[in-house]
């Protein structure tokens, strides 16, 4: 079993709350690494554990959740350090030992790669917050820690990103708060056992009003991130923040645009080659998750702006109970001339629901013809298909329609 496989298992216990299944792994783990003293922690976790489970037998107290919810806290913790120490040890991630501060490169490389981020670091990077001087190795640093946040979560570095968001500069405290959403949105399963983060969030970003402009940008795909905005590629250099341009101002001597051109794209090799398909992902599960449910909230005005904002993306999840407004909607987009696949496909499903046939399947059509395969239709058109269903359209028809869809070149 890989180690990516056992750490879902943990996850996936954990969030259930079988802490024994997590912990029957954390014990390979702390031998594999070979410390004693996470045996001992294993080992009074499970007693813990134990007197929790006996005490839930023999007594009726409201206290109990409490109990099971910072003991499974407490597990996930342990997991963190030691999935961590595994990676170490397998040769997955580097043992880290600091980094040049005034060394972009090497700055990044710390940020993108520790899997145990020490008080100190964490410090560095909270001071250059705040230093108007040194604000490009802040942007550098928390894009690099988000990354890396991706792959190992540490509960005190995302804490550090959260409380970012306070930060003067726009700039940074708009990528910190989108990273925060982000990272928020992937460990949703955990969430719940991590009250510090949700209290951050609370303080930082949500009593701010800072989350809905962010979220709208995530769902955009649109907020700029260091891979796309400093690309090689980039020709007006004035979209290289001001910051950053310092930052690489080496000896404060001026370097021209192409010679900043060329340090970005070396910097940037580093980064991921490309946002696209973990930023659908986070979009995918976004209004499914907590922090989704903390920004938006319940009121009827913000929801409906995300469901067409969603729609704009070709996505119909939040609109299916409001199909006269996104047929509208789907009228203007594919009159604008800007129409994707996508909205020939959601305007087909509001005219298939309310069956107008014909029209649904010229605009099927559409969508087939302007899509290179059959199979990349239909990887749009059959997700669909139960809601098609739960709004009337019998599933005879539905495979009728695919039937003929499928023949066309």
């Amino acid at each position: 079993m890989s180690l990516d496989e056992q750490r879902n298992i943990i996850e996936r216990a954990l969030a259930e709350q079988m802490l024994y299944h997590a912990l029957t792994i954390l014990r390979q783990w702390a031998k594999e690494v070979g410390a004693d003293l996470y045996s001992d922690r294993i080992q009074s976790l499970e007693q813990n554990y134990r007197y929790a489970f006996n005490y839930f037998l023999s007594n009726d107290d409201s206290d109990r959740d409490g109990i099971l919810v910072r003991l499974t806290y407490d597990v996930y913790r342990l997991a963190d350090e030691l999935y961590g120490d595994v990676r170490i040890k397998r040769g997955l991630s580097p043992q880290m030992v600091g980094f040049n501060p005034d060394n972009p490169e090497s700055v990044m490389h710390y940020f993108s790669a520790c899997v145990h981020f020490q008080e100190e670091d964490l410090d560095w990077l909270r001071d250059a917050i705040y230093d108007p001087q040194r604000s490009g190795q802040a942007l550098l640093a928390m894009a690099a820690m988000a990354q890396n946040l991706r792959e190992v979560f540490q509960e005190r570095a995302l804490l550090t990103l959260i409380e970012a968001a306070d930060a003067d500069s726009e700039l940074i405290s708009n990528q910190a708060t989108t990273f925060s959403i982000l990272l928020l949105a992937q460990w949703d399963i955990r969430i719940d056992y991590f009250l510090d983060l949700q209290d951050a969030f609370f303080n930082h970003i949500l009593d701010a009003g800072k989350g809905l402009t962010c979220l709208n940008a995530i769902i955009r795909s649109s907020q700029s991130n260091l891979k796309t905005l400093f690309k090689q590629e980039v020709q007006e250099m004035d979209e290289v923040p001001e910051e950053l341009r310092q930052l690489l101002e080496e000896q404060h001597i001026k370097m021209g645009d192409e010679q900043i051109k060329d340090k970005l794209g070396k910097m940037t090799e580093m980064l991921p080659q490309s946002e696209a398909d973990y930023l659908q992902a986070i979009v995918d599960i976004l209004p499914e998750t907590w922090v989704y449910d903390m920004i938006v909230g319940e009121e009827d005005e913000p929801n409906r702006e995300m469901a067409l904002l969603y729609l704009s993306t070709g996505k119909m999840d939040l609109m299916w109970d409001h199909l006269d407004e996104a047929e509208d909607w789907l009228v203007n987009r594919l009159r604008s001339g800007k129409a994707t696949p996508a909205d020939y496909i959601n305007y087909a499903h509001c005219c298939f629901i309310r069956g107008d046939r014909a029209m649904a399947y010229e605009n099927y059509r559409e969508a087939r013809t302007q899509m290179q395969s059959a199979r990349a239709f239909m990887g749009l058109f059959r997700p669909d298909r139960k809601m098609l269903v739960e709004k009337g359209v019998p599933l005879d028809y539905i495979y009728l329609m695919e039937d003929n869809l499928l023949r066309l070149n």
